[in-house]
């Protein structure tokens, strides 16, 4: 199957590659980007893109499966409507281009306590693109949501890293995940082929990243 790896640089995603890469039944992984990316692969196509312009690269959207694991903060983005920007209006474009495509399965990397309806901003826009997904009727779709993401990044960030340190106290469900853990199971769900939609939750995650 070829699948498309949007978010290749990212924390989650910089780990699906090498697994998407190595796996004998993915034959190629299309990896649109921002900058360019410095593995090379007889699997890999790169693609340097502007998001802004995602129509531009439909072409690159004739694939099999989408995996979207695009996401920054409010912080990074430098305000809401560039954090919405990234996290709801680019999946969601991708998502509509791989539907004209007839990609048949969508995969995305949302977040614990993802809910349209939430007085808490974040969540609120987790939950809006979900909905947004799930409007488009794919016949196979999987969500992720993982609570606060703990690997090696660029930036450092203090709350991560006293989520790492205080994460004995906290209850199962809320319990910091590995950006890891998060790739393998992400990469695991496209390789199978369930029709319907599939939420996996940051402590289902954990239990089946462990087997």
């Amino acid at each position: 199957m070829d699948i498309l790896l949007a978010g290749a640089t990212g924390l989650v995603g910089s780990r699906c590659l090498p697994r998407l890469l190595d796996a004998p039944d993915v034959e190629r992984v299309v990896a649109p980007a921002r900058r360019q990316i410095a593995v090379q692969h007889p699997k890999l196509e790169r693609h340097i893109i502007d998001f802004t312009r995602l129509g531009a690269a439909r072409c690159l959207f004739n694939v099999d499966k989408i995996i979207c694991t695009l996401g920054t903060t409010i912080r990074q983005a430098g305000s809401q409507e560039r954090f919405r920007e990234v996290d709801l209006a680019y999946p969601l474009e991708m998502a509509r281009l791989g539907r004209e495509q007839g990609v048949r399965h969508f995969l995305l990397v949302s977040a614990l306590g993802a809910d349209a309806e939430s007085n808490v901003f974040y969540n609120r826009v987790k939950g809006e693109v979900e909905l947004g997904l799930r409007a488009l009727g794919y016949p196979q779709l999987t969500i992720l949501r993982p609570s606060l993401l703990l690997g090696k990044r660029g930036e450092f960030r203090l709350g991560e890293e006293f989520g790492k340190r205080l994460a004995f106290l906290v209850p199962g469900k809320y319990r910091p995940v590995q950006a890891d853990d998060v790739a393998k199971v992400l990469v695991e769900a496209a390789r199978q082929d369930v029709p319907g939609v599939e939420v996996i939750e940051s402590a289902d995650i954990r239990r089946r990243a462990a087997r």
